[in-house]
């Protein structure tokens, strides 16, 4: 290939992003619908964010953890639901190069460090739970923020490793995602460079982030289900089963959404079922993830109660 032909390929200043339908009909009401969805995760991780820093009895380890969980979940959907709510209201939805490779590398980060701090908060049940006495010892403030910042740096590392490695590469010039965001499976149909490479690094990537915080998960809940099962006490065995509830929910969703995109085969593999499995893990997870935390916790629920009958406190006085 000559010098001349290969600049040819990388001239490309922008993508359009074909979204998530083109059937006109069904523009309005998903417009209204994602736009909802977005808001109440908006309001549902800033609000747990805010309670879980400024509430009193919510400065322990575990809120520690899931305010991270909400800033991670707040990232990646805040990364890809305003520019799709673009979409419904443009004609022709255009993304930057750069934005593209912004947003691919945001989302990456996002993503990667809430798995880690998914088994982070595996381990600190697992602490809670089965060792309920050196508890305040091991949980420390500082191992609380090394749990939190090996996550975002791992993520930092990975995002900024596959972002680079992908845009690196030659686009043939046709530009349309067939996406309603910069994902790696669309921009690699883009490509015209030998993607072997990325895509052994990405497979191997995805393999072992998937894995080893998976096997976290796992063997702290093996442990904390023996730990429960020896209890004498039906009264403990629930307190118990009650703190690692809400956790195992969002794991679960979390994981069986990521696990069914990404070990599908690939003769069944189709930019709509990828599109299915992104609409539920960009909007629908960071929006059930602070109501599954407010919902099924005491501590939560209470401080929820005491913000709202401060703020009637406050506007009753005017």
């Amino acid at each position: 290939m000559s010098w001349m032909d290969k600049h040819n390929l990388t001239v490309l200043t922008e993508f359009i992003l074909i979204g998530i339908t083109d059937h006109p009909e069904l523009q309005a009401p998903l417009f209204g619908l994602f736009l909802i969805i977005y808001m109440i995760s908006v309001v549902g991780n800033l609000g747990m964010i805010i309670l879980t820093k400024t509430d009193s009895k919510l400065q322990t380890p575990m809120y520690f953890f899931l305010r991270h969980l909400a800033i991670t979940d707040l990232g990646y959907s805040t990364t890809v639901e305003p520019k799709m709510l673009v979409n419904f209201v443009v004609h022709e939805n255009a993304i930057s190069y750069y934005f593209c490779a912004i947003q691919l590398a945001f989302f990456i980060m996002f993503i990667t460090s809430e798995l880690f701090i998914l088994s982070a908060m595996s381990y600190d049940r697992y602490v809670a739970i089965c060792n309920p006495l050196l508890y305040t010892v091991i949980m420390s403030q500082r191992v609380c923020w090394v749990l939190v910042a090996i996550p975002y740096l791992y993520g930092t590392f990975v995002s900024l490793l596959i972002t680079i490695k992908i845009f690196n590469l030659s686009f043939c010039g046709y530009n349309i995602i067939s996406h309603f965001y910069c994902d790696i499976p669309p921009l690699f149909s883009l490509l015209c460079s030998n993607t072997h490479e990325i895509e052994l690094i990405i497979l191997i990537l995805a393999a072992f982030d998937l894995i080893s915080s998976l096997l976290i998960v796992l063997v702290s809940y093996l442990f904390v289900f023996i730990a429960i099962l020896r209890m004498n006490s039906a009264g403990g065995r629930y307190k118990a089963f009650s703190t690692c509830g809400s956790h195992l929910t969002v794991v679960v969703v979390f994981y069986g959404t990521l696990i069914f995109m990404y070990v599908q085969p690939k003769s069944s593999h189709s930019f709509d079922i990828d599109k299915i499995a992104s609409i539920f893990y960009t909007m629908v997870i960071p929006m059930l993830n602070p109501l599954i935390y407010s919902l099924r916790n005491k501590d939560v629920k209470y401080a929820l109660l005491k913000t709202w009958k401060k703020i009637s406190n406050v506007f009753s006085k005017v």
